[in-house]
């Protein structure tokens, strides 16, 4: 099993709502680097986070998040695969290696009937094997749905917004 060793990238992108913490900044207890200084009485949100560079052996060093940008997780209701990107490099995720296993893997999550979605802040683009959908501002509360519609005689998938608010 891995460790984070310096990586502190979930520290910033990740909004964490027991501390009032937005995503995309610095948390105040993240030593930038190194780690996180009150890790042992850390919120629940952080404990119960699962960041798949740390479980997934076949994830090789480019993707470990300080290195890639990103913070790649399952959500909470294993509905997504969720890639969480440093806004401060909005495109990382694009880059190679890793765009095209995720059109990869958005094949796989479409036949499992789960969504592959990128965030850079609270902008969400679903990726799908034949094209990226931007779906624009998602909130807390907000859920990311899909339809399959049939166009042209072919089965298409049209993903949007459900509003929670």
């Amino acid at each position: 099993m891995r460790d984070c060793g310096g990586c502190t990238m979930c520290c910033k992108v990740l909004g964490i709502a027991e501390l009032g913490k937005p995503g995309g900044k610095w948390c105040p207890h993240c030593e930038i680097g190194r780690s996180c200084r009150i890790y042992e009485d850390r919120p629940g949100e952080c404990r119960t986070f699962h960041c798949l560079w740390l479980l997934r052996d076949s994830f090789g060093p480019e993707w470990r998040p300080d290195r890639s940008k990103f913070v790649i997780y399952g959500s909470p209701d294993k509905a997504a695969l969720v890639v969480n990107v440093d806004q401060t490099v909005p495109d990382a995720w694009r880059r190679p290696p890793y765009y095209e296993n995720l059109k990869r893997w958005s094949a796989e999550a479409n036949q499992d009937r789960t969504h592959l979605i990128v965030m850079v802040g609270d902008k969400a683009t679903v990726i799908l094997p034949d094209r990226d959908v931007p779906l624009g501002p998602v909130g807390p509360g907000d859920r990311i749905v899909s339809r399959r519609v049939i166009v042209e005689g072919r089965e298409r998938i049209e993903p949007s917004v459900v509003r929670g608010g």
